[in-house]
């Protein structure tokens, strides 16, 4: 008999890291930043909305990425990911870009990430983006309970909600009112801590 094998996929936004659209709104003032898939549900939509800011901004992805290096991990993300990697894989399932990542990547320890990449034009500017595959937390959480493993979703946000319906076990990790009123099903943590207590009983029933 094969030993059950366990993977934790957990948003980056939100639930490890701060908010990156909006410190940058902040840091350059411009509310047209804050726009977020509420408003422009459609992901392709809202980056390019974004890009066309950016462009009238003449904000250069070395801009943005000096920002981001002036930011910190949520408190206790770091202790959590630590913890959470001696019971369980964990891998980043994110909208974020690479080039937003990699300032955070040192902070977090390096967890291995799937996320989507920009192009950027000789001045810098940023000029494309590449989507690797249309709704691939979702995607990825098939796929990985394809190749056995028992998949373990955390995350914020509605474009987190597909990944935590079909993962093993999905959470919710302080997510706004109206997801959770939709969604009574899907159990809420608040903090790292509860967050890591709730997987590790998961496991701890699934092995014993």
């Amino acid at each position: 008999m094969s030993q059950q094998m366990f993977i934790v996929c957990l948003d980056l936004e939100g639930v490890l890291i701060p908010e990156i659209w909006h410190e940058v709104a902040k840091q350059t003032s411009n509310k047209d930043l804050l726009v977020t898939t509420r408003e422009i549900p459609n992901l392709e939509e809202l980056f390019a909305f974004r890009l066309k800011v950016l462009k009238e901004e003449k904000l250069r992805l070395i801009d943005i990425q000096k920002i981001i290096k002036g930011m910190s991990p949520l408190s206790g993300a770091v202790n959590f990911l630590n913890e959470l990697r001696k019971i369980s894989q964990v891998i980043i399932l994110s909208d974020i870009f690479q080039q937003f990542y990699d300032p955070f990547a040192p902070k977090l320890g390096y967890p291995t990430i799937l996320c989507h990449a920009l192009g950027v034009d000789p001045d810098g500017l940023i000029d494309s983006f590449d989507l690797r595959l249309d709704n691939q937390k979702q995607k990825a959480v098939e796929a990985l309970k394809k190749l056995k493993y028992t998949v373990i979703a955390a995350g914020d946000s509605f474009n987190d909600l597909s990944m935590i319906q079909n993962a093993d076990l999905g959470i919710f990790f302080k997510p706004p009112q109206l997801i959770t009123s939709q969604n009574p099903d899907i159990p809420v943590t608040e903090n790292h801590e509860q967050l890591l207590i709730k997987i590790n009983q998961f496991i701890k029933s699934e092995t014993d």
